[in-house]
Order: C-alpha cells, then structure tokens, then sequence
C-alpha cells in the first residue's frame, strides 16, 4: 500500500488499541493521563492517536503505527520540523561534552548575545526551561522595579503562566488564595480605554501590563505605541509574551513586525524547535536587578539548575543559524497561505462559511467550529477532529512548519475538504449521527466531568478493541 492509500485508509487511521489501552495506565500514573493538559485524552475525539511513538519533519506516527500530517507542531513549538538534523546535530554534539556544569558554559554568552540582536530594545537576557516561568520572572521583575504589587494581563489571552497571577484569572483557580487574585486584573485587546480604566481606578499599584503582541487578530494602527505610552506615563512597565509570535512572525519578532519596543518581553517555544528552552529579555536597568551590577535590593531571577543546560542553548543557536541562512519565516507563510486558499476553497465550496472559519496569520492559522445557529460549538470541532484524524491529518491547529511540502498541504486540504462533507451532513441531520462519543471540552473548565469520562473509556475499549476490566 502507498503512503497516499494509508493516509486514506479508514480501516487503518481507525485502529488505536495499543493507545486505548495505555490510556488507562497514563491515567494512573499521571494526573490527567497527560503532563500538558492541551494534549490531553478530553481534547481529542475518541478516535484519535492517544500517543506518538515518533516523527519526521511534519509526520508523526502513533503508537499503533499510524501515521498522520501534523499541524499541532508541539504546541507551535518545532516550527522547522522533527527531528531537523541540523538541531539534533548540534544538540546531540553538545550532549557527548556535558550538558550541566559546576560554572557557566562560554555558549551562554554566545546565546544570549545572539538572542538580544533579534529582539527590540533587549539588552540582556536570562534563560529557563518554560515560557511560565519566563514570564513569572518578568512579573517578579516588574513588581521589584517599580514597587507596586498589582498587573494586568490581556483578558482575550487565554494564557500566559501556571502560576497562581495568571491561573487565578481562569475557572481552573482551585488553589490559589483570594488575596493573590486580587492583585491581578483583566484589560481588552486593541481597546486603550479598557487598559486607561485600569491605571485610574488603581492609581500608582499597577506594576506591569502583559499581553502578546498579536493573536488571532492583528493590532490596530497605535494601539501598541499607545499602551506603551499608556504605561510609561503611569510608571509601568510593559511586557510582551512572545511565546508564540517569536520565530514565526517576519524578523523573528512581533515587536520588530510592528516596530515596538517592550520593557521586557519573554521567548521560547520554536527558539528550540521543540527543546525545552525560553528567555526572558529586556532593558538593562529593570534586568540588572537580577544580577550585582547595581545597589537596590536583589531579585532572585531564574536560578534555576536546568534552565542554561548546554545542549539546549546549542539548539537554540542551531535554530537562529537556520532561520539566518534558510528561508524558514517565508515559508512558513507561504505554506500557510496555500493551506489557507485551499481550505478557504473547500469551505465555501460545502457552504460552510459560516461554520467553519479560519483566523490568524497565515504562519499560525486556527480554525472555529459552529454549529447551524453560528455559535462555536465543541461538538462540532470533535466531529472535525475525528474526520481529519480519520483521513491522515492530525489537526488542532492549522500551523505550519518548515517541513511541510507542497504535496503534504494538497493531501491535507484534500483531507479537509473531505471531512467538511460530513461537517456538511452533521449540520443537516445532527452531529450525534456522525460523532463517535464524547465531544471535546474547553481546557478552562472548573469540574473534569467524570461521568463523561466514565462513559468515554467504555467506548475507547470497545472502539479500540481493549476488553473493559
């Protein structure tokens, strides 16, 4: 059988009884069956890959030896592919000399000095292993630099920490005291007045606003340039979370795209293509708190034992090398496009334009599933799931990386056009004649709904042809 007939086959993309039955052992073993609750068992159908054995560029293969187009790319996280033999390279060399020692290794300096030429206004820089981490740090900063205790953070970002500041802002905020969530508040994207409200009801408390730079929506004409502004003229700093825009927008860089400058700003994710590595950045004055250079009381500042081992910053430095010499963002945004026309064509072709509609930058495409009155609907993006997943292509996100050929982005748009002919019929007789099981559930979500899941791992070992125990 030739790749294009396995990635059609039902009867094989349907088979995940090596998954069904590790399900259950994860699930004892690991709270949620999964360390990252985005890859969890309740964000996917239950017909879905429950883990990935391996990959290669932008082909994984589940433990059942299906294989399937990815376009989740770790989180975002490897934007040039698995396994891209220039990363493992330098990566693996780095590994045979040592990864963690008793001083600093002469590739911190190298990494840093590379990283602070990428980003506007960045002066110095710090590593660690997570994007949370980064940006508690820059909170923590923050806070210690202007003397105040309270930020706000973009209430239309869904996610910017694990910590209790970022945390106690989503339903899931079990845990973290009353007090703690008091000192964080909410403000609009591209809506200055919304932020302008906050520094008049908390005069002289606010320490920081953080936000990303741009999401599914681009910001408007000075609304960047202002909430700077805005900051600065009320003695705040401002901080940008570039998890996600780094090294997929133009210049590496959302501030560079938009010509802005933050105060401090945080990066990880593709800076490792998929190696644990992020920063945090920012201006001299507010970063030196960290270090000796200065009189004011020390910031205890990502002293962390992993956060500069020395494989990952030889990653890192493989990724920057690639992104100099090859033309990664361009393609990225080229591929993105072709995938966009395609599924755009589809979509209007089936009538489904107001079902099923795609938003973001062509480097970092998602997609919304509504149900026939237009509202977003979560059985329908299971539905979706399942189809895609039933014909090869492995998608929560529709992002592309640098290993996505044109024949992988043809055969996903014919996967895609495929699916939205059953996305066609749901909305006409009902999703439940086409939708295997439980649908998927938001991430933010207060109770686990144990009777659905409960429900789901019957059917898991029915479908999966595991015996119930």
């Amino acid at each position: 059988m030739n790749i294009r007939s396995r990635f059609f086959s039902e009867a094989n993309t349907d088979n995940f009884a090596k998954s069904g039955a590790l399900r259950f052992r994860a699930r004892t073993a690991i709270p949620g069956g999964a360390h990252t609750y985005a890859k969890g068992d309740d964000q996917y159908p239950l017909l879905s890959p429950g883990f990935i054995s391996r990959g290669l560029g932008c082909h994984v293969w589940d433990l059942d030896g299906n294989e399937f187009i990815e376009y989740g790319m770790g989180l975002r996280a490897v934007s040039l592919g698995h396994g891209f033999p220039a990363v493992v390279k330098a990566a693996v060399e780095q590994l045979s000399q040592g990864t963690n020692f008793t001083r600093p290794s002469p590739i911190e300096v190298e990494c840093a000095e590379r990283l602070i030429e990428l980003v506007p206004g960045a002066e110095m820089a710090k590593f660690t292993k997570d994007g949370s981490t980064a940006t508690t740090a820059a909170i923590r900063l923050a806070r210690a630099y202007t003397g105040r205790d309270m930020i706000a953070l973009c209430s239309d970002h869904t996610f910017f920490s694990y910590d209790d500041w970022a945390i106690c802002t989503t339903p899931m905020n079990a845990g973290i005291p009353r007090a703690a969530a008091r000192l964080t508040q909410g403000f609009r994207y591209n809506d200055l007045s919304s932020a302008a409200e906050l520094f008049t009801r908390y005069p002289g408390r606010l320490a920081a606003l953080i936000l990303e730079a741009e999401k599914e929506v681009p910001p408007t004409m000075g609304y960047l340039a202002g909430l700077r502004e805005l900051c600065h003229r009320n003695g705040a700093l401002l901080i940008m979370d570039e998890m996600i825009t780094g090294f997929r927008w133009p210049a590496c860089s959302a501030q560079s795209h938009h010509q802005i400058e933050a105060d401090l700003s945080t990066f990880g994710k593709a800076m490792g293509n998929g190696i644990a590595i992020s920063a945090l950045l920012g201006r001299r004055e507010i970063m030196e708190l960290g270090g000796l250079d200065h009189d004011r009381d020390r910031v205890f500042l990502l002293s962390t034992t992993h956060g500069a081992e020395t494989h990952a910053l030889a990653a890192a430095l493989a990724v920057m090398n690639t992104y100099r010499d090859e033309p990664v963002i361009e393609t990225l945004h080229r591929q993105g496009s072709r995938l966009r026309t395609g599924v755009e064509s589809a979509t209007h072709r089936h009538g489904l334009t107001r079902y099923f509609k795609l938003a973001g930058r062509t480097s970092n495409l998602v997609y919304a599933c509504c149900d026939r009155d237009g509202v977003p609907s979560q059985v329908f993006r299971t539905l979706f799931l399942q189809e895609t997943i039933r014909r090869g292509v492995l998608a929560p996100s529709l992002v592309t990386s640098y290993s996505h050929t044109n024949d992988d982005i043809d055969r996903t748009i014919e996967a895609i056009d495929s699916a939205l002919a059953v996305y066609r019929k749901a909305l006409e007789d009902g999703p439940e004649a086409h939708l295997i099981g439980r649908p998927v559930a938001p991430v933010f979500r207060r109770r686990a709904t144990s009777t659905l899941i409960k429900a789901s791992r019957t059917k898991i070992r029915r479908s999966s042809g595991v015996k119930a125990s």
